[in-house]
C-alpha cells in the first residue's frame, strides 16, 4: 500500500497552489479597495503597501509567523494612513488561519490575543472610536482561528486513521508473507521427508542386488535378486503414490490448504518394515494411548527421516531401536541405532533440521548427537496437549 503524503510543506504543488491563492486573495483585495467606502481612495503608497501584504503568503505553509508578521508590518502602515480598512483584512485572515492550522493551540491563542492587542493599540492612535470598532470586529479573528484550529484537529484525525489503515495493511502484508514462508518451508519438509526416505531405501536395495549379481556369477540367487527388485517397485510405487497425493493436494486447494490426511502412528510399523526390507534390523516398543494428530503426524516423520538416516549412515545391518513412551502429558520419543550418524567433515543434510523444525511446529524439542557407549540417537519431547500447526 502507498504511503500518503500528510505533510502541507511537501504536499504536491504546494507552492504552486499558494501561489495562486495569493493572486486571488490580492486580486479580491483590490476589487474591495475599490469598491468599498470606509476610507480613502488608495493612491501609490496605499496600492504598495495593500499589495505588499499579500506577497508573503506564497511562503505561508513554510514560515506561518514569519508570514504573518510581514504582513502585519504591511497592513498597520495601510491602516494608519487611512485607507479602505476592509481591503487589507483578507491577507491577514489568511496569514491567521495558517499559523492556526499549522501550530499548536496556545501559540494560537498567544498570537491571536497578540494581534487583537496590537491593532486595537495602533487603532488608538487613530481615534478611539475606530479601536472600539475593530475590538468588536475582533470577532472574526477569534473565529478565524478557531477555523484554523478545527481544521488542524480534522487532519490529525484523518491522518491517524489513514496510518491505522497504513498500518494494518503492512500487518496483513507480513502476515501473508509469513504465512507464505511456513507453507513453502512445510512443502520442502514434505518432499524431503518423502524422497530421502524413498530414495535412500532404494539406494540400500539397489546395492543388495548389485552385490548378490556380482559375487557369484556361476551360482545366481535369482530368488533374492528378484525379491530385491520386487521390494525397488514397492519402494517405488508407494513413494509415487504419495507424491502423487501431495501434489493432487497442491493442485486442487493451493497451498494453504495442503493438508491432506496427516500421516500418525498407526503408520509406525510400515516404516519398522520398509527399513527391515533395506537390511536394518529394527525394534520397535510403543507406549502411547493417544495423540493430537499434529503430534502423530511430527512423531511419524521424525521417526521415518531417523530410520532413512540409520540405514544411510549406520552402516550394514544396523541395530535400530524405535521406542515411543507417553510420560507427564508428552509424547517421549527415541530412536537409537548402533552406528556413528553422519560422517565428519561430510556435506550437511536436511535431515536434523527438519526434525528439529516438525518438533518445534507442535512445541516440542528434539536432541541428536552419539551415545556415551557408542551409536547415534534422536530424542525428542512432543507435548500432547499441543495446540501448534498441523504437520503434514
Amino acid at each position: 500500500m502507498a504511503a500518503i503524503n500528510r505533510d502541507p510543506l511537501t504536499a504536491p504543488n504546494a507552492l504552486r497552489n499558494d501561489a495562486v491563492l495569493t493572486i486571488l486573495v490580492a486580486g479580491f483585495s483590490a476589487v474591495l479597495a475599490l469598491t468599498v467606502d470606509d476610507g480613502r481612495r488608495p493612491d501609490a503608497l496605499g496600492w504598495t503597501l495593500l499589495l505588499a501584504s499579500h506577497v508573503p503568503l506564497v511562503r505561508r505553509r513554510r514560515h506561518p509567523v514569519l508570514v504573518l508578521l510581514a504582513v502585519v508590518a504591511c497592513v498597520f502602515p495601510y491602516h494608519f494612513l487611512g485607507y479602505p480598512h476592509t481591503a487589507a483584512t483578507q491577507a491577514a485572515y489568511v496569514a491567521l488561519y495558517t499559523v492556526a492550522v499549522t501550530g499548536r493551540p496556545l501559540r494560537t491563542v498567544l498570537v491571536g490575543i497578540g494581534v487583537i492587542a496590537l491593532a486595537v493599540s495602533v487603532m488608538l492612535t487613530i481615534s478611539a472610536h475606530e479601536a472600539l470598532g475593530l475590538l468588536k470586529a475582533s470577532g472574526w479573528v477569534v473565529a478565524v482561528l478557531f477555523c484554523g484550529v478545527d481544521v488542524r484537529v480534522y487532519r490529525q484525525y484523518v491522518a491517524s486513521i489513514v496510518e491505522r489503515a497504513e498500518r494494518a495493511e503492512r500487518t496483513r502484508e507480513e502476515e501473508a508473507r509469513r504465512r507464505v514462508a511456513e507453507e513453502r518451508l512445510r512443502i520442502a519438509r514434505d518432499l524431503h521427508d518423502l524422497l530421502a526416505h524413498s530414495i535412500t531405501l532404494i539406494g540400500v536395495q539397489t546395492s543388495v542386488a548389485a552385490h548378490v549379481l556380482s559375487a557369484d556369477p556361476e551360482r545366481l540367487d535369482r530368488e533374492t535378486v528378484a525379491k530385491a527388485l520386487d521390494d525397488i517397485a514397492e519402494t517405488c510405487r508407494s513413494a509415487r503414490g504419495e507424491l502423487r497425493t501431495t501434489l493432487e493436494v497442491l493442485r486442487e486447494h493451493g497451498p494453504q490448504d495442503a493438508r491432506g490426511p496427516l500421516p500418525g502412528l498407526d503408520g509406525l510399523p510400515d516404516l519398522a518394515e520398509a527399513a527391515r526390507l533395506a537390511g536394518a534390523r529394527v525394534e520397535q516398543t510403543v507406549r502411547v494411548r493417544r495423540a493430537p494428530p499434529a503430534v502423530g503426524a511430527a512423531a511419524y516423520r521424525i521417526v521415518q527421516e531417523a530410520l532413512t538416516n540409520a540405514v544411510r549412515h549406520a552402516g550394514p545391518e544396523p541395530a535400530v531401536h524405535v521406542e515411543l513412551d507417553e510420560r507427564q502429558d508428552a509424547l517421549h520419543l527415541s530412536v537409537r541405532d548402533d552406528g556413528t550418524g553422519p560422517a565428519p567433515g561430510g556435506t550437511p543434510g536436511f535431515g536434523l533440521v527438519g526434525m528439529r523444525e516438525r518438533a518445534r511446529s507442535v512445541g516440542g524439542t528434539l536432541d541428536a548427537g552419539p551415545c556415551a557407549g557408542g551409536g547415534f540417537e534422536v530424542r525428542a519431547v512432543l507435548p500432547l496437549t499441543t495446540t501448534g500447526e498441523r504437520t503434514g
